[in-house]
C-alpha cells in the first residue's frame, strides 16, 4: 500500500512539472533579446547564435496560453519563425546584409500581433469583451 502511494504520488508530480505554463512575458522579453542581439551581430557565428535562440523561444511561446484569439497569434508566431529561418538562410548563403529585409519583416510582425498575447484587463473580465 505504501509503495501504490508513493507511485501516485511520483506520477501525478511529474505531470505537474511537464504541464508547467509559458510566462509569456518573460518569454516575450527574451526573445526580444535574442532578436536584439540578431539584429546588432557583427559576425555571422553571432547571429547564428541569437537566431537560433530566438526561434526556439518563439517555438516555446506556441505553448503559451493566448487570452485573445489564440489561432491569430499561433499564425503570427509560424509567420516569424518562418521569417527567422528565412533571414538565417540569407545571412549563411549571402552575408549577413542579406538578413536585414526578414529581420524586419519580424518586427512588423511583432508589431502586428504584438497586443493578441496580453491576458485580459479588468474590465474586460468584469464585463466581457
Amino acid at each position: 500500500m505504501k509503495y501504490l502511494v508513493i507511485i501516485f504520488t511520483f506520477a501525478f508530480s511529474s505531470m505537474s512539472f511537464a504541464q508547467q505554463e509559458v510566462d509569456l512575458e518573460v518569454n516575450m522579453k527574451n526573445t526580444g533579446l535574442a532578436y536584439k542581439q540578431a539584429v546588432q551581430a557583427t559576425q555571422l557565428s553571432e547571429f547564428n547564435t541569437a537566431i537560433d535562440e530566438f526561434i526556439k523561444l518563439v517555438k516555446v511561446s506556441k505553448t503559451g496560453k493566448f487570452y485573445k484569439k489564440p489561432e491569430q497569434s499561433l499564425q503570427g508566431l509560424d509567420k516569424v519563425i518562418a521569417q527567422a529561418e528565412l533571414a538565417k538562410k540569407a545571412a549563411n548563403e549571402q552575408g549577413l546584409s542579406a538578413a536585414k529585409e526578414p529581420l524586419k519583416n519580424i518586427d512588423n510582425l511583432r508589431k502586428k500581433y504584438h497586443e493578441l498575447h496580453e491576458p485580459p484587463g479588468f474590465f474586460e473580465l468584469l464585463f466581457g469583451s
